[in-house]
């Protein structure tokens, strides 16, 4: 959990100006947010606090007791320098935020912040595009709390205001999809949810607050898996809930009421790759490019689903909205079978099969959309209807010419049979 500097816990490292100060651009903030002198001392990262109790003075330290905000020794699961720093690091980088609030993964941070703004007898409208553990969230622990959640498809900006009744509490959008990489209207949303009356959440994990910031963009709440691009080395799990004013001060007594902490070893490692996620996002962002421009080419292709890829489905929102992306995005095989696309899979060398993304190494994952909607029709309208197996590629580090021949491989072993 950390505040914004200029708020009750000062500046920063070197008297580092608020996020929105254009002297310190985002890749200065990636160096210097969270390295306060008090918590770093003479080294230049502060160092691991490993400790569930932390001491008092005397009895009258005690019982004076301490404040509920980071920077104060309390007890092990409000933290210490290590996790503090991370979070603060993390409130600077999102513009508009007070303050962020970290878990113990990304499905934790999307739970957590529900959690915190909803209650029994409310209405959740979750986009049909969300991270598949999101939709299990909202049959199990939602349901069985009493929150009713509706799906609604992303992209009926029109349709969006008859989603809404009056018990509707919130709205979880992602943008683009984790799979289909569709790219909603964000601040469109975000002010319909606000004439209602509802909280608006972003799952902002594929872009980050380097590639989009969503407070700025009328979000409420910005969440993050943390596991992804920051941790950035696939040996971590984690994740964060960044917010102003009043929706902060409930993540955050939420959190603690549900006695959710992170692992300062695990802190630090975040912190360790906060510190070289630009430099990893700008390499996987322009490797991913060229793969998706060379995919969008091949005649095995029927759709490559990237939203930086100019032509592609949603390409003119993210232009007009993001400031930059990543290595993650998806392609769909043109007329070809399940077992045609496990060949494929099977065939590549550099691409791990794997869940997560963000990481230094490639990944690749097939999926069926259709298997999960329940507001929006997969294929999409107008698409052939043999065209809809996915393939989901995470661009790591490796050298594009390289994955490339591996990807060419993989056709060729596709139709080989």
């Amino acid at each position: 959990m950390g505040r914004r500097p200029g708020h009750a816990q000062g500046t920063g490292a070197g008297g580092l100006s608020a996020p929105d100060d254009p002297k310190h651009r985002p890749a200065t903030r990636l160096v210097e947010a969270g390295r306060r002198k008090e918590w770093t001392g003479s080294v230049v990262n502060p160092p691991v606090w490993r400790a569930s109790t932390h001491l008092y003075e005397d009895s009258a330290d005690l019982a004076k007791g301490r404040p509920n905000e980071d920077g104060h020794f309390y007890y092990g699961r409000r933290g210490s320098p290590t996790q503090w720093s991370l979070a603060e690091a993390l409130t600077e980088l999102e513009p508009g935020a007070e303050g962020t609030v970290l878990y113990p993964s990304g499905v934790a941070a999307i739970a957590g912040a529900l959690l915190a703004v909803l209650k029994s007898g409310d209405v959740l409208l979750m986009t049909d595009n969300a991270y598949e553990p999101s939709r299990v969230m909202a049959k199990s622990l939602l349901a069985d709390l009493g929150v009713e959640v509706r799906f609604f498809d992303p992209l009926d900006r029109e349709g969006f205001p008859a989603a809404f009744c009056e018990r509707t509490a919130a709205v979880l959008l992602e943008s683009p999809g984790s799979l289909t990489m569709e790219v909603c209207d964000i601040p469109a949303l975000a002010a319909i949810a606000r004439e209602k009356g509802a909280v608006s959440l972003l799952d902002n994990t594929w872009a980050s607050p380097l590639g989009f910031a969503a407070l700025g963009h009328g979000c409420d709440i910005s969440i993050m898996s943390l596991t992804k691009h920051v941790g950035g080395h696939s040996d971590l799990m984690m994740g964060s809930a960044a917010a102003a004013g009043s929706h902060y001060r409930k993540l955050r007594i939420k959190a603690q009421a549900l006695g959710t902490v992170v692992s300062p070893d695990d802190a630090a490692l975040a912190l360790r790759g906060l510190r070289t996620m630009g430099v990893r996002l700008d390499r996987s962002t322009a490797t991913a490019l060229r793969l998706a421009e060379w995919l969008a080419g091949r005649d095995e292709v029927a759709h490559v689903l990237c939203p930086m890829l100019p032509g592609a489905p949603g390409h003119e929102l993210w232009r007009r909205d993001f400031t930059g992306g990543c290595g993650l995005f998806s392609f769909v095989l043109k007329g070809r079978d399940a077992a045609a696309r496990a060949r494929f899979v099977d065939a590549l060398d550099l691409f791990g099969i794997g869940y997560s993304w963000g990481g230094f190494e490639s990944l690749v994952v097939p999926f069926d959309a259709g298997r999960v909607r329940t507001a929006s029709a997969w294929p999409p309208a107008g698409w052939g209807v043999e065209d809809r197996l996915g393939i989901r590629l995470s661009i790591g580090l490796e050298a594009a010419e390289d994955l490339m021949g591996d990807l060419d491989k993989a056709f060729a072993a596709m139709d080989a049979a």
